[in-house]
């Protein structure tokens, strides 16, 4: 019984010390967004991709966002007319056989308020990761690409967040805003 009780000192010492630990290396945990005042309705436009349409409402929502099904007055609107996936062979094996892809993920978008002045001029995310390729393992690597283009997805949608985070600090003058 004195065993247990002369445990419990080291073990919330312990846990100080790694909470401090967690402190000083600059960890901190991931605050929702906070997105310009008039982006509170937003409608989503997205072309492509509905996995990533889902996570970018998601997130939005979980920013407090109200993600409307249509476009109308009071409305901001974020478009995405592109949200495309490709390939590359990075390297080839014996054979002709390919070993290593990249597959490279491209979004771009543009916000607009109720009023339909741009409130985040058109943006170009590129994005990519690289995986190898067992020829004998298609159904693996079939799985592999999936997981791969879902966690580009997470991503993207994360840059995008902080792109219209950073809008929010850095609004677009009025004239440069009528220019897009």
């Amino acid at each position: 019984m004195s065993f247990i009780k002369a445990r419990r000192p080291i073990q919330a010492s312990l846990l100080l010390f790694a909470a401090l630990a967690l402190g000083a290396c600059g960890f901190h945990l991931r605050k929702n967004a906070a997105l310009p005042p008039s982006m509170q309705r937003v409608h989503l436009a997205v072309n492509g991709d509905s996995y990533f349409q889902r996570q970018l409402a998601r997130a939005l929502g979980t920013s407090g966002v109200t993600v409307e099904d249509d476009a109308g007055s009071g409305i901001a609107e974020l478009r995405v007319p592109t949200a495309a996936f490709s390939t590359d062979t990075l390297t080839s094996g014996g054979y002709a056989r390919i070993s290593e892809f990249a597959i490279h993920y491209t979004v771009q978008f543009v916000v607009t308020d109720a009023s339909g002045q741009v409130l985040v001029p058109t943006q170009h995310i590129n994005m990519s990761r690289e995986y190898s390729y067992d020829a004998s393992d298609t159904i693996g690597n079939a799985s592999q690409v999936e997981q791969i283009q879902k966690s580009l997805d997470d991503d993207m949608v994360q840059a995008i967040l902080f792109r219209l985070q950073a809008a929010e600090q850095h609004p677009v003058p009025a004239t440069a805003a009528s220019t897009y």
